[in-house]
């Protein structure tokens, strides 16, 4: 596997390797993996998946809001309605991003000390992968603290060596067991910690797997570890125990939606990439239409690969046009066993 060095044109670089193989892309790299160590590069950002990539047991999600259905049912939604939706959206939205200080890290690069970030730190961390988990309809999750360390220590060799990989040499400065582990099991970044959920949510530079943003909406996701230095930062993502498996998670999610959340880091989501992930429908070969009113707004699909936070996914790349405040977009997934359909509306939470 590959190391990539931070700064690329002025952006962090963010990479993610994937099982037995490393991705690079362009301007960022974000790293995340499944079924091992997944590579996939971003904007602004490292970030790794590792770990196993075992299907989530199946079961009920609890849905934070939104609509739409498979095959009729009851899809990723089904909470409030009309303005109370909305109120709620914005205040969750408005809340949850009131306060988002990095903390302040006790370690040291100069001594090898991965110290540790501040509890109001990894607090902001854990509640913004929280925050989008709900807006997506999925269940909260916790951080471990044994998880916690080895992502500290990870953060550590991410910031002493300049650079990111999920497959460190014993070689690098500051090396450890613990973080070399880390660094196997996690999404990880060029930035502090908070920043880095908004840049993992983005995904810019991982077109093939959107790995950063499955691996926080998956379903089998939990309990992580969160560790950041000032200047790089890993969330531990695999071998989670969580067992939701609803019919499928989409992004942006259905119902109400913060126009905030499609801007939240430097690449807009119109930018990287809508996506729809799976564990429980085959998404190969689908087609997907999306209109907005009356017209239809082109979209270029892609099938991403399998294991990042879900068996199955998508992205789907607007061409020609971006998300408005005010309009309401009617995503159709036909092709697949059962179809998919949900409407996204943007809202203005600011």
């Amino acid at each position: 596997m590959r190391s990539s060095p931070a700064g690329l044109l002025g952006l962090r670089r963010v990479v993610v390797l994937g099982v037995g193989l490393a991705a690079f892309a362009g301007l960022g790299a974000a790293c995340s993996g499944d079924d091992g160590e997944a590579s996939t590069e971003g904007g602004g950002a490292s970030a790794g998946e590792g770990g196993s990539g075992a299907s989530p047991t199946t079961s009920t999600a609890s849905h934070g809001h939104g609509g739409g259905s498979a095959s009729g049912g009851g899809g990723p939604g089904g909470g409030g309605a009309g303005g109370s939706e909305e109120a709620s959206v914005c205040a969750r939205w408005q809340g949850d991003r009131a306060d988002l200080g990095e903390g302040t890290w006790s370690g040291s690069v100069a001594s090898c000390n991965a110290g540790d970030t501040s509890a109001d730190g990894r607090a902001n961390a854990l509640k913004l992968v929280n925050l989008y988990r709900w807006l997506a309809g999925m269940g909260a999750v916790t951080n471990d603290a044994a998880r916690d360390q080895k992502a500290q220590a990870c953060a550590l060799m991410m910031d002493a060596n300049n650079m990111l990989s999920h497959a460190p040499p014993a070689s690098w400065t500051c090396y450890s067991q613990a973080g070399a582990e880390g660094a196997a099991n996690s999404n990880i970044a060029s930035t502090p910690g908070v920043d880095g959920v908004d840049l993992y949510m983005a995904d810019p530079g991982n077109e093939t797997t959107m790995g950063h943003r499955r691996w926080i909406l998956s379903g089998s996701l939990g309990s992580i570890g969160l560790g950041s230095t000032d200047s790089a930062s890993c969330m531990w993502v695999l071998g989670g125990s969580g067992d939701e498996n609803p019919p499928y998670v989409a992004w942006p999610s259905p119902g109400k939606f913060p126009s905030g959340a499609l801007h939240a880091s430097y690449a807009s989501v119109d930018q990287t990439g809508w996506t729809l992930q799976s564990s429980a429908i085959d998404l190969a070969g689908a087609q997907v239409t999306v209109m907005d009113g009356g017209e239809n707004r082109p979209v270029a699909v892609t099938q991403l690969a399998g294991g990042f936070g879900s068996s199955s996914a998508l992205r789907m790349v607007p061409q020609g046009w971006v998300s408005e405040v005010g309009h309401t977009y009617a995503v159709s997934v036909t092709g697949t066993n059962p179809s998919i359909t949900y409407e996204v509306e943007i809202i203005d939470c600011e």
